[in-house]
């Protein structure tokens, strides 16, 4: 079975934005054995709601007889920075007021993020990574953290992300955000502040998350008399509700900004500047539908990483897609491990629906 750590950094820790953290903690799972040869480390980066338990959002891929089988990996997945399960977030107490950190929380980067990781990775005394996977913001933080310490990783699998954060993806959080800002509460300092405008959010996500054929198969009403109380607004609703049972709107409004400052080419002359730092052997994994990180991203990355391989996923589930059909990515994971030593097309498509 999974189990669940805690790692405690007791040191200063300064942020890309000039202010620091007293010190940290960071929420880990890990799973399976460090093998005699410590060449088996798989590590994962959940995406902006996630924690660190990859079990319960990938299962697809990690357990007995996947791809990621703990008789033979031994994988790591640690809950952000910033985040809400576990880890240093608003929610955690200041050691300089004994207060929660609320709305004085700083400001968080992808590079922060990966900073805090690389320090847990370290500890666990593990210097080279078979393979860092992640998906939509886990995949911003896995692409960022393979070009900041390009000897640790040997592998990377970006899943339906990109390299910098488009306007289109800024745009959707600001909405987001707006939503959380109108709500009343939103300036106070309580655990609750900004739920309400969470649940919007949540709902204006969806839309980004999802595809339209998607709504159309799942969400569409049989009775064609009603003139209210649809399907699709109950699940707009539903979501809603149940992210606010589990989530706060001060990890979400801080780990969207990280998204929207996500760009690998910041201080390092530019975006192919940067992939160029990249030596890992990189699967980018779009899905046809995304909206939000759609295809034409991943295929930009790959005509700018020499030897990488480009995987499609077909899915009407939109972004979605890439914690849905877990078939066709576990099957793209296992050819692209499979062809490292031949010499077939870089390009592939998966057929299984």
């Amino acid at each position: 079975m999974p189990e669940q750590h805690l790692y405690q950094y007791q040191q200063p820790f300064k942020l890309e934005s000039g202010e620091s953290l007293p010190g940290f903690q960071l929420a880990y799972t890990t799973y399976g054995k460090l093998s005699p040869q410590r060449d088996n480390v798989v590590w994962v980066c959940h995406a902006l709601t996630g924690n660190s338990d990859f079990t319960e959002w990938w299962p697809g891929l990690f357990g007995e007889g996947k791809v990621y089988d703990p008789a033979d990996w031994f994988i790591v997945c640690a809950n952000t920075l910033g985040g809400c399960y576990g880890s240093t977030g608003p929610l955690s107490v200041n050691p300089a007021t004994q207060e929660p950190y609320y709305h004085a929380f700083p400001e968080l980067t992808n590079r922060d993020i990966v900073d805090a990781f690389d320090l847990l990775r370290k500890e666990l005394g593990l210097e080279k990574v078979h393979t860092l996977i992640g998906g939509s913001l886990g995949g911003q933080q896995a692409m960022e953290w393979a070009i900041k310490s390009p000897e640790v990783f040997e592998r990377l699998i970006h899943v339906a992300s990109n390299a910098r954060h488009s306007a289109w993806g800024i745009a959707f959080n600001e909405s987001q955000r707006m939503a959380i800002r109108l709500d009343s509460t939103w300036a106070t300092n309580s655990e609750t502040a900004g739920l309400e405008g969470l649940k919007t959010a949540r709902s204006i996500a969806m839309l980004s998350y999802r595809h339209y054929n998607s709504y159309e198969k799942s969400q569409t009403d049989t009775d064609y008399n009603i003139k209210d109380g649809y399907r699709a607004t109950s699940y707009q609703l539903y979501q809603g509700e149940k992210l606010a049972k589990r989530f706060n709107a001060y990890t979400y409004w801080l780990l969207s900004k990280a998204m929207d400052s996500h760009h690998v080419g910041r201080h390092r002359g530019g975006l192919h500047q940067a992939l160029h730092l990249l030596k890992a052997r990189t699967l980018f994994v779009g899905v046809d539908s995304d909206l939000l990180f759609p295809l034409t991203e991943q295929q930009h990355l790959h005509e700018h990483v020499p030897g990488s391989v480009l995987s499609v996923i077909h899915s009407d589930y939109g972004h979605d897609g890439f914690l849905v059909e877990t078939a066709q990515l576990a099957h793209a994971i296992q050819k692209f491990y499979e062809e490292e030593n031949t010499h077939e097309p870089l390009v592939f498509e998966n057929r299984e629906r």
